[in-house]
C-alpha cells in the first residue's frame, strides 16, 4: 500500500506556457505563478494553489491528448523504500525516483498505462 498522505497536485504539460497562463488568470481567476525552471525540468514553469492545498503545476511540452494530468501522491517520507514496494508488487515503474523540483518524485503506470506519480519533499 501506497503511504501516501494525499493528492497534493495535478500536473499537466501544455503546448504553450505563456497561453496556459493567460487562461488560468483571466479566464478562471487563478493566482498562478511562473517559477524559474531547474536545468532537470526543462525551464519555466506555472504553479497555483488551490483550497485544500492542492497544486497545479503546468510544464511546456509535448501536449499529446490524453498524456496529462499526471495525479501526483504526496508522501511523508521512504519514497525509495514505496517505490521498491510497488515494483515487488508488479507495478510498473515508468520513471525512477529523481530528483524533482524541492524534492524527490516516481512514476508508476496503472494497469492501464495511466502513468500516477509520488513526491516527497526534500526535507524528508
Amino acid at each position: 500500500m501506497i503511504a501516501a498522505s494525499r493528492v497534493g497536485a495535478l500536473v499537466f504539460t501544455v503546448a504553450d506556457l505563456a497561453r496556459t497562463e493567460r487562461f488560468y488568470r483571466d479566464s478562471l481567476g487563478l493566482d498562478i505563478a511562473r517559477q524559474p525552471g531547474e536545468a532537470h525540468t526543462g525551464g519555466d514553469f506555472l504553479m497555483a494553489t488551490l483550497p485544500g492545498d492542492m497544486l497545479l503545476i503546468f510544464f511546456q511540452g509535448d501536449a499529446r491528448p490524453g498524456s496529462s494530468p499526471v495525479v501526483v501522491f504526496s508522501v511523508d517520507g521512504g519514497i525509495d523504500r514505496t517505490v521498491e514496494a510497488l515494483a515487488a508488487r508488479g507495478v510498473s515503474i515508468v520513471t525512477p525516483v529523481s530528483e524533482a523540483p524541492g524534492g524527490w518524485s516516481a512514476d508508476f503506470a496503472d494497469p492501464d498505462g495511466h502513468v500516477l506519480s509520488l513526491y516527497q519533499e526534500g526535507a524528508r
